[in-house]
């Protein structure tokens, strides 16, 4: 009997076991995973899944971390192997992905660790300086923190992954970026040239300038197209140019923006006077990217400090510029003259600065995904491929053809991105540096895009928001201390931004500036079936400044009336089909070039002026696109938004997303937008009244310790009712 039960005992044991091994094996095909973050952060977006389940030729994803790294690292390496097993169970049959051991045990590495590492240097992957805290000990750790992603022939890398912020938008768009670029250089015809411009006459100075190697740049940059020949199908032609000669120096310097160098004579004469210039020129049909070889640089008590760029970041550069050249990203139009800001790169030459105000932060992101082309409506008008076009502060007005390109580019579908201004911002003349009463005067502007939105219902009034909720300036020690409010910087709070608008609804929170306030029509929305949306409005404890604008935050002060204040729309979305505010109306005449002039006289006295009274006989339909497609139009009455000040470089910032999640809804990206700001940098808690937070506080300090006493009392009673039954229990 004793065997019978002891042997029973196993075999229940044995089924046991059974049960939670075939459980285990399930799990491992037959699992779901549960996302309870409030923005899915632990899941990856819809664009994520469309870009993996679409791969065309093999992806592999070589990741380099160092592992067992202390926190906050060791949370990132774990936060990206859930993303890319997140990204293999959508991906088809093309992805794939490892992760690498680069790591040393107590000091000592194995050969294969040292291998790996070998192979992250050389793909451009390098040890980042870590802190580390032991035994309560402040130290410092190199690790590899890493990854680069080959598909087909290309390489993209991201060097450096200290943080989870943003890594899925990093990933999603690096693949796009590489179906992208493999399409594009497939589609050219003819190579791109890189030219390497340096005179020979250098190389006599060269020993001067403790540059070695000068002579051997040539051959060097020779072998790196060759290389990048290998992954970019061959559509890279290497041509070596020699401007020896006066004219051609500066035929190249007037034509790129080459380094030029200049010496007097010099070893007693033995080197005469001359000059010389370097550089590399990529160029592809009218496109040209100038890449630099040698690098100036001004050392204190040592003074200038010549350098040739190393072969690595020369490759690197030439392979980025090849993307800039064949518009591997979606096409975005910027508009050219009246005024506006300049476009350019962060880097900006010195003989190049103060001349014109540049939007160089807002330029390198957009650049990221998007080919920016600049258009000139009265030369050229806008690009057939273009489906969005970005209008900013404009102050020189539009002639009626220019309107008529913006109006009819409407009509073809296309979208509209304006930030436009209502004031100009004319600085008082002989302005001292530190005259304290003079201020800028702002007189109102009228470029004629005011009579296109009022044909479409949208009217930017003549005055600046301002706010009580807005940007707080620190003031220092020796002015008093204390904050001052920039009341024309209102701080946009979470419930006043649309959250129905998806590219909006993980914005917490935005800084505007110098932003004036927008108005609809109803009747005239309705009229022309549009719908207009708020994007969203400054808080209900902001009013207008009108008239006599002065913005010295010393001399500004709030309405002392509430009735004079309350929520003003900052920022609107107009959707639909919009009608044509030149239907019915004559094409209007585009400003003649004097080539256009002198044909058109010698055809008048060719064929005569009966027959150009002939031609004004002449009709057409279809002309004029009266309605047209379905379009939509953001428009938001402030440039400043875009400027340096108001970005980040890392683009991470709300206002920096807020501006990039605009211009991916208006391009059909909106699925981009919501995924590259599901993580917040900033999400503040909602505001509650002063007796709320009282209560709240009360409530930890008091309310917590009185319930932890009630709930063991209540333990305790049920346990001396349990006790005093069994007692009558046993008595019975």
């Amino acid at each position: 009997m004793a065997v019978t039960e002891k042997s029973g005992r196993y075999i229940k044991f044995c089924i046991y076991m059974l049960i939670v091994v075939l459980i285990n094996v399930a799990g491992i095909t037959l699992f779901f995973r549960l996302d309870l973050t409030a923005n899915r952060v632990y899941s990856i977006s819809n664009a994520s899944k469309e870009v993996v389940s679409t791969l065309s030729e093999p992806l592999t994803i070589d990741v380099f971390f160092t592992k067992n790294l202390p926190a906050p690292h060791n949370g990132t390496e774990q936060y990206l192997h859930d993303l890319l097993d997140e990204y293999a169970i959508y991906a088809n049959e093309n992805f794939n992905y490892r992760f690498y051991d680069v790591s040393a045990e107590e000091g000592d590495i194995s050969a294969a660790a040292r291998e790996n590492q070998e192979l992250a240097r050389n793909y451009g992957i390098n040890p980042v300086q870590i802190q580390v805290i032991e035994k309560d000990e402040v130290k410092f750790q190199k690790a590899y923190m890493g990854l680069v992603l080959i598909h087909g022939d290309l390489i993209e890398r991201i060097p450096t992954i200290t943080s989870t912020d943003g890594l899925e938008y990093q990933l999603t768009t690096a693949i796009q970026k590489l179906n992208n670029k493999i399409s594009a250089l497939l589609r050219l015809k003819d190579k791109i040239r890189v030219k390497l411009f340096l005179s020979s006459s250098l190389k006599a100075v060269a020993p001067f300038m403790r540059l070695k190697g000068l002579a051997d740049v040539p051959d060097k940059v020779k072998r790196i197209v060759e290389k990048l020949n290998e992954k970019n199908y061959g559509k890279l032609a290497f041509q070596y140019i020699d401007p020896t000669k006066e004219k051609d120096i500066e035929d190249a310097l007037a034509k790129y923006h080459l380094l030029s160098l200049k010496w007097p004579a010099l070893s007693g004469g033995t080197i005469p006077a001359g000059q010389g210039v370097i550089g590399i020129v990529m160029e592809y049909g009218k496109r040209a990217v100038d890449i630099p070889v040698m690098h100036v640089l001004r050392i204190p008590l040592i003074g200038k400090h010549y350098e040739l760029v190393k072969p690595e970041d020369l490759e690197q550069d030439i392979d980025e510029a090849v993307e800039s050249l064949i518009d591997i990203n979606e096409g975005l139009g910027y508009l050219a003259g009246h005024g506006v800001p300049k476009l350019s790169p962060s880097f900006v030459p010195e003989s190049m600065q103060n001349q014109q105000e540049t939007l160089s932060t807002f330029h390198d992101l957009a650049s990221a995904n998007y080919t920016i082309k600049e258009v000139d409506l009265e030369k050229d008008g806008i690009p057939r491929d273009i489906k969005c076009m970005l209008v900013v502060g404009p102050t020189e007005p539009f002639t009626d053809y220019e309107l008529f390109e913006l109006d009819q580019f409407l009509m073809r579908g296309g979208n509209l991105a304006l930030f436009v201004d209502a004031f100009k911002e004319v600085a008082p003349p002989n302005q001292q540096p530190f005259a304290m009463s003079r201020t800028p005067s702002f007189i109102p502007l009228s470029t004629g895009l005011e009579k296109l939105l009022k044909h479409w219902g949208l009217t930017i009034k003549k005055s600046f928001v301002m706010d009580e909720n807005c940007y707080k300036q620190e003031v220092p020690a020796r002015f008093g201390g204390g904050e001052r409010p920039i009341y024309f910087a209102p701080i946009i709070k979470n419930k006043f931004i649309n959250k129905d608008l998806d590219f909006m609804h993980n914005i917490k929170g935005l800084v505007a500036i110098k932003a004036s306030p927008l108005e609809v029509d109803s009747e005239i929305l309705k009229k022309n079936g549009l719908t207009a949306r708020s994007v969203f409005s400054s808080s209900e404890k902001s009013w207008e400044m009108k008239g006599r604008i002065n913005l010295n935050p010393m001399f500004i002060r709030p309405p002392a009336s509430n009735d004079e204040k309350g929520s003003l729309a900052l920022a609107y979305v107009l959707e639909g089909t919009f009608p044509s505010a030149f239907a019915g109306k004559p094409i209007p005449e585009k400003k003649a070039k004097k080539d256009d002039k002198n044909d058109k006289a010698a055809s008048t006295a060719k064929t005569g002026e009966n027959a150009e009274k002939d031609l004004s006989k002449i009709k057409g339909e279809g002309e004029v696109l009266s309605k047209g497609q379905s379009a939509k139009i953001f428009v938001m009455a402030s440039s400043e938004m875009l400027k340096d000040n108001m970005l980040d470089e890392q683009g991470r910032t709300p206002n920096a997303m807020f501006i990039m999640n605009v211009l991916d809804f208006l391009n059909g990206r909106e699925d981009i937008a919501v995924m590259r700001s599901k993580q917040h940098r900033f999400n503040p808690l909602d505001e509650t009244s002063a007796a709320v937070k009282t209560l709240v506080k009360t409530f930890n300090i008091v309310g917590l310790p009185v319930l932890v006493v009630l709930f063991g009392l209540l333990v305790w009673f049920r346990r001396h009712q349990r006790k005093r039954q069994i007692q009558l229990m046993f008595q019975q």
